[in-house]
């Protein structure tokens, strides 16, 4: 199995057997490089802008047709037309979103201040404060699997699971927490932080002076609520001209849609009851960004442009454009061997499997590594 990969299907009884390698791999980061086509490190500029333009373009062709024919449609067809819409708009502007993720990333092209100003736009008019999520999403690249400094999707240890865990423990618990936290896991992460790291005092990605950020970014944070604000006015302006429901069908919608990918996707990266976390004693970078998940979302895959199926690579080389991600993840697999972890589980069963096996970590008590923590399913 070593040149392909870790072909993972985790049973509902965990076991050694279901769980990726944890110790220090024998290979190197720039080994892993050196394993790459140089090719798949260049970025151009021309070729990133033109998944803008067809996002963009098929987004305003969904939006043409809805807004030019839903309303000559005969009854009952609206009720089959609206659905569609909402789901592939939804789709698209997902795509959208990995494009200005990209951005922050600075994948998209060779000039930093092109790259600001695309993510800006584009995740300003998504909502999003992009440079807030921008540096925080940094420190989660730099910190991926540590217990104590990963920015999203931190695990916790059985000291401090909730009081109410336990009594959501259940199919119909287990449903409300997944619609929860698909619908509105993003903007209370984004504003509350939720699912984050802990800090010391309150943590919000709009306040230019919380623990989040530094002295130098305090400025950035400032343009990025102002560029949201902007979009929030302009929303209110098309509401005051067309109604509020012409906005939650057109857009609303569509962006709850959105939120729900972004999270579902995060989610699945990162939390697999294969995949180990650490402590301080046993953290570094490599084996953190290891300790990740490739998906398949079928024909999502690129739709989203693979921030799916190449996951394990975009955290290596997180520089990388989404165009050369999957011949880089092809090159990277021999290297890696059973460090790359890949599961093909279809992802409705995925989640619902991992709402129910990822519960909280603990250490392997079997294992001399004390700080290397587990998924577990027993509150």
């Amino acid at each position: 199995m070593g040149g392909r990969g870790r072909m993972l299907s985790v049973p509902s009884e965990q076991s050694s057997l279901g769980r990726a390698p944890h110790t220090k791999p024998p290979f190197t980061l720039s080994q892993i490089k050196k394993a790459v086509p140089p090719h798949c490190f260049q970025r151009s500029l021309l070729c990133s802008f033109s998944y803008v333009v067809i996002d963009l373009t098929l987004a305003f062709i969904f939006y043409y047709i809805a807004s030019s024919f839903f309303h000559l449609l005969p009854y009952p067809l609206p009720f089959l037309a609206w659905p569609l819409y909402w789901i592939l708009q939804g789709c698209i502007l997902t795509g959208v979103w990995v494009i200005a993720h990209e951005c922050g990333h600075h994948a998209f092209s060779d000039y930093q201040w092109v790259d600001d100003t695309v993510g800006l736009i584009l995740h300003s008019s998504l909502l999003v404060p992009y440079f807030s999520w921008k540096f925080s999403h940094r420190r989660h690249h730099s910190n991926t699997a540590s217990l104590e400094r990963d920015e999203v999707f931190v695990p916790k240890p059985r000291s401090k699971i909730p009081w109410y865990t336990k009594s959501l423990n259940n199919p119909v618990g287990r449903l409300l927490s997944l619609v929860a936290t698909l619908t509105l896991g993003w903007p209370l992460y984004l504003a509350f932080n939720v699912s984050g790291r802990h800090y010391e005092r309150f943590a919000c990605h709009f306040d230019p002076y919380g623990p989040i950020y530094s002295d130098r970014e305090r400025l950035q944070i400032y343009i990025s609520d102002a560029a949201v604000f902007t979009t929030t006015y302009v929303l209110y302006k098309v509401c005051m001209a067309k109604t509020l429901a012409w906005v939650v069908c057109f857009y609303g919608v569509p962006l709850l849609i959105v939120n729900g990918f972004l999270v579902l996707i995060t989610y699945l990266q990162h939390t697999h009851p294969a995949l180990p976390h650490y402590d301080s004693s046993e953290w570094d970078w490599l084996r953190g960004a290891l300790s990740t998940m490739d998906r398949d979302y079928g024909v999502l895959n690129k739709v989203f442009h693979n921030i799916t199926d190449t996951h394990v690579a975009h955290h290596l080389f997180s520089t990388m454009p989404h165009y050369h991600a999957m011949e880089a993840t092809k090159a990277i697999k021999p290297i890696l061997g059973d460090y790359y972890c890949f599961d093909g589980t279809p992802v409705y069963k995925a989640v619902w499997r991992e709402a129910k096996e990822c519960l909280l970590v603990e250490p392997d008590d079997t294992s001399p590594n004390k700080g290397v923590f587990w998924y577990h399913n027993k509150i």
